[in-house]
């Protein structure tokens, strides 16, 4: 059995859905599927419920292991969490190097998690030098959100500080874009896309990004 995202399932090669019944749901119907997903395994059947990147992630693990906490089934079904590529890492890779230090991961959706607590995340987390990876950043109902923490980042960090933005990272219209703080453009950022903001020492190095992790301070870098 096959549960997921609409989106996510026509990711998955038809070969490996060849043969296995299906549950597709949309946008916002993330606790059907699990319960779904959970009722099918108690029936005895292998399920596997389909996330995007890493489950672990904002993917589905955690709600997984949430419901059958509340179902009080954690004895009774055998959850395998199995390890993915989460956006972070794929996109930091067409980067370059940009999170080679300390990073704070936060998302700019309030569905689920209040905007004061975002807004205090994303200002602390820019006054303590982190770089800064932003998920769900912008959409057509939110479009206030990412503008805003720019404008708290902005208190923090030079204009000229290095921000990558990928969209769609190792898939069809895959997107980079390499700018800066002070030019970045929150209209053209949707939810496809994964905003890398870089901390005091974040650099530009050629088309790439690249925090240092503090090797040249103590080392000679040279032959």
């Amino acid at each position: 059995m096959l549960v997921g995202y609409g989106t996510y399932m026509d990711l998955v090669p038809d070969a490996l859905k060849q043969g296995k019944d299906h549950i597709v749901t949309g946008m916002k119907k993330e606790l059907d599927r699990v319960n779904a997903a959970v009722d099918a395994a108690c029936e005895g059947r292998d399920t596997v419920v389909i996330s995007s990147g890493d489950s672990g992630i904002y993917g589905m693990s955690g709600l997984v292991l949430e419901v059958l906490e509340k179902r009080e089934l954690l004895d009774d079904v055998t959850l395998n969490v199995i390890p993915g590529i989460p956006a972070l890492a794929a996109g930091a890779a067409l980067l370059g190097a940009p999170l080679m230090h300390d990073f704070a991961v936060i998302s700019m959706s309030d569905l689920l998690t209040p905007w004061e607590r975002i807004e205090s995340r994303v200002s602390h987390a820019a006054a303590a030098d982190f770089s800064l990876v932003i998920y769900n950043p912008r959409s057509k109902r939110r479009d206030w959100q990412l503008p805003k923490a720019l404008e708290l980042v902005r208190e923090h960090r030079s204009p000229e500080t290095p921000i990558g933005i990928v969209t769609s990272a190792f898939r069809e219209k895959q997107q980079i874009q390499v700018t800066t703080l002070g030019e970045v453009k929150p209209e053209d950022i949707g939810m496809l896309s994964i905003v890398f903001i870089g901390n005091s020492q974040t650099r530009k190095v050629g088309n790439r990004i690249l925090t240092p992790r503090g090797y040249a301070d103590k080392y000679a870098m040279g032959k």
